[in-house]
């Protein structure tokens, strides 16, 4: 798991990923970038993320991935990132293609629903909370 200030470099990133995994002899790698939209007259959107939560969140998947031989990647922004710029890259590598189309679903829905990542729409230079644009995370909140 990788975080980074500001927009992803999705090409460097993921051809790291990929010289990272050339010898590995898998069959499959699939990736997902998640990207701004430019929608609600936002100029970016800003994340906070709170870290030990997210890697602790990311080592489960590692030791459901491992279960199967495949690994998960991931990199996310904190801070802004300009609209049509990369916030979100994950990327499943398995010894099979089933494998790893199901899993990079199920990690991608996962995430979205349990990051602990609070979202920001950026209005004319200001951040105002994204409430429409978070998923509250399960079991979060004082009533838990």
């Amino acid at each position: 798991m990788d975080l980074y200030k500001g927009p992803l470099d999705t090409k460097e990133i993921f051809g790291r990923w990929l010289d990272e995994e050339v010898r590995s002899n898998y069959g499959a790698y699939i990736s997902f970038v998640g990207t701004i939209r430019a929608e609600d007259g936002i100029e970016a959107l800003s994340f906070d993320i709170y870290e030990p939560v997210l890697q602790t969140w990311f080592d489960r998947w590692q030791e459901k991935a491992k279960k199967l031989g495949a690994i998960v990647k991931m990199a996310h922004s904190l801070g802004d990132v300009p609209v049509h710029k990369s916030s979100y890259l994950s990327a499943v590598f398995s010894p099979k293609r089933r494998v790893a189309l199901e899993m990079i679903d199920a990690f991608v829905e996962d995430f979205k629903a349990n990051a602990p990542i609070w979202k920001y729409d950026v209005k004319k230079g200001k951040r105002i909370y994204a409430s429409d644009r978070s998923t509250p995370m399960d079991g979060a909140g004082l009533l838990a």
